[in-house]
């Protein structure tokens, strides 16, 4: 079973605090762990503290998506769920096929992003979203849900003030909170609903986000894999209650997610910083396809969910 390989290879990897590189699909079957001295040049990231906003040049991308009429047969599936009490939150994602001039290696060079990865010539990743962060035996967990573009007259009002935004916000931190609860003690919602700017292609947004963390045991690094392994898939590109919710979504979907949603980060002895692979372009045979999504809840617009996921693709130069 490839969650337990996963698992004792990170624990393994973990006790011997050497750096190293680690990405997990979202399903768990398929992963890389390699010591940081023996990368290939293949196998391309960058990790900034902060994310980046500044404006520098316009990346076309032209898009193919599903229809809305395929789209809102599957979004009605997702409602008739909630309305059973089957689920409260799905994140409902699509596979849409994009042209662009640029090449996986121009894209990850150009790209803007908090995060970015570009994996062979296989797919790039620009991700302004963590998944956990380690530094002095504390976890955190940053959940990011909600998003407005900033020429919106008085933006940020209108992003904290709204139901459906707080409901689904409120939702993924529930989650991330118990999620932190199986791996920590004394867990703290330490920052609940504050904006972030992120460049998104031509706009700017505010990015609606949480802070949230837990108290590790002093070994925690000898437990690095069974940690990982049991906070995934990531709560914010899932939902609630997360079994069932992955369940569903694997019927609707109709595709397979892969690394798209799945993890990526570094290890060293004493920090570890990871995010969550969305805003991901991948190749396949040679054509691209950029896969992306977002939160489903009783009270969500079809219409809207439908330019939601439109909106967010894009390349942030």
């Amino acid at each position: 079973m490839k969650k337990e390989e996963i698992r004792l290879l990170l624990n393994k990897y973990g006790s011997e605090n050497e750096p190293f590189f680690f990405m997990i699909s979202y399903d768990l079957s398929k992963y890389e762990i390699i010591k940081l001295k023996d990368l290939p040049s293949n196998i391309k990231f960058e990790l900034c503290e902060k994310s980046q906003s500044k404006l520098q040049e316009k990346i076309l991308v032209k898009k193919y998506p599903i229809s809305f009429k395929e789209y809102k047969s599957k979004f009605d599936i997702l409602q008739e769920e909630i309305l059973n009490g089957n689920s409260y939150l799905l994140n409902l994602t699509c596979k849409t096929k994009i042209q662009t001039s640029l090449s996986l290696e121009e894209i990850y060079k150009k790209a803007k992003a908090r995060f970015k990865l570009k994996y062979k010539d296989e797919f790039v990743c620009f991700s302004p979203e963590r998944f956990i962060e380690i530094k002095k035996n504390k976890i955190y967990t940053y959940p990011m849900k909600g998003t407005i573009d900033t020429k919106i007259p008085n933006a940020q009002t209108r992003i904290l003030g709204d139901i459906k935004e707080m409901a689904e916000h409120t939702m993924v931190v529930d989650l991330l909170r118990n999620d932190l609860a199986i791996v920590s003690s004394k867990v703290k919602v330490d920052k609940f609903r504050f904006c972030e700017k992120i460049n998104a292609g031509e706009k700017k947004l505010l990015q609606v986000s949480s802070k949230i963390h837990g108290t590790l045991d002093d070994n925690w690094q000898s437990k690095f894999g069974d940690i990982i392994t049991s906070i995934l898939p990531a709560g914010s590109i899932t939902g609630t209650p997360k079994k069932i919710t992955v369940d569903i979504l694997n019927k609707v979907e109709a595709y397979k997610r892969d690394f798209y949603t799945g993890i990526a980060g570094v290890f060293t002895s004493q920090k570890v910083q990871s995010f969550v692979l969305i805003r991901f372009i991948e190749k396949h045979k040679n054509e691209f396809f950029y896969k992306s999504g977002g939160g489903i809840t009783c009270d969500s617009n079809v219409t809207l969910e439908y330019q939601e996921l439109l909106d967010k693709i894009y390349i942030p130069s």
